[in-house]
């Protein structure tokens, strides 16, 4: 491992729930998210959990917002955390040439709450910028599904003496686009036989679509026989919704799907081909070497 700087624990950890009247806030992209759960799959068969750096911007109203992350790699025990400074270092430089607007803002661990360990590593990001908030994304699923929580921390002392760290949890809002909020669901899925194809994806869209349907007819035929009362904000949505959707002929949509199938299937076979190429090219590469 490169240069790293350990610490050790000095006291304990306070744990308090979120407040209505905590004074920061934070913003996660849907992104970081599964960053974040991809880091934990990908992680050394001995690590227990995944560390790493979160990037994003203040705004003006005092939110953290989260829109990237890289991860960190470290080492550590029951009192004892080694972190690989250079490394941190030198990601963070990359990161800020493609895109300075983004800083330091904290940093995430998966797992449930906060650990004793976690007081040193936010002793370290407290060090590279004022006020870092502390992100943990429960992929454990320790009580049933993937709790993600977002935290600041202060220290209690008495006179010079260190008492212990306190961390306060505050409110997160969770970003995420309909795309998003699908492979989320995967996600917080404790049981899961097989990841979804197309297919099931389209099969799976159309039958939400065709329960929403069912309800709309409902609330619409109730409507015209008297037994709801009208909404206009309903009505006038239900109608912007119907206004807003293409008209196509059957034979058109048959012709738009067929397309994509064949796209697909163009990608599938360039894909393949790559790879094929490529192995020839490791083959006469080892073979050269031997010769």
């Amino acid at each position: 491992m490169a240069p790293s700087e350990s610490s050790r624990a000095k006291g304990p950890v306070l744990l308090f729930p979120s407040s209505s009247s905590a004074s920061a806030s934070a913003r996660v992209e849907a992104v970081v998210v599964f960053n974040i759960c991809d880091s934990y799959v990908r992680r050394p068969a001995q690590a227990e959990r995944v560390i790493g750096t979160l990037l994003g911007s203040v705004l003006p109203d005092g939110t953290v917002h989260v829109r990237n992350t890289y991860v960190v790699p470290h080492s550590e025990s029951a009192d004892q955390v080694a972190l690989d400074v250079d490394y941190h270092h030198n990601m963070y430089a990359s990161h800020h040439k493609v895109n300075p607007k983004e800083v330091i803002v904290g940093w995430f661990s998966t797992g449930f709450g906060v650990s004793g360990g976690s007081t040193l590593i936010h002793e370290f990001y407290s060090r590279e910028v004022q006020s870092p908030i502390h992100l943990t994304v429960d992929t454990g699923f320790t009580r049933g599904d993937a709790s993600i929580k977002a935290y600041i921390s202060s220290n209690l002392s008495l006179g010079d003496r260190h008492l212990a760290a306190q961390f306060q949890e505050i409110p997160l809002d969770l970003r995420m686009l309909d795309a998003g909020k699908v492979g989320f669901d995967i996600l917080k899925s404790t049981i899961l036989e097989k990841l979804p194809n197309d297919l099931d994806g389209i099969e799976s869209s159309i039958e939400k679509l065709c329960t929403l349907s069912d309800e709309i007819y409902r609330y619409v035929d109730d409507v015209v026989e008297g037994c709801a009362a009208a909404d206009n904000k309903i009505g006038r949505f239900i109608s912007d919704s119907v206004a807003s959707m293409p008209k196509f002929s059957p034979a058109a949509i048959d012709k738009l799907f067929n397309d994509k199938i064949e796209d697909n299937l163009a990608l599938v076979y360039l894909s393949s081909l790559t790879r094929t190429q490529i192995s020839i090219a490791e083959k006469l590469n080892t073979a050269a070497q031997m010769l």
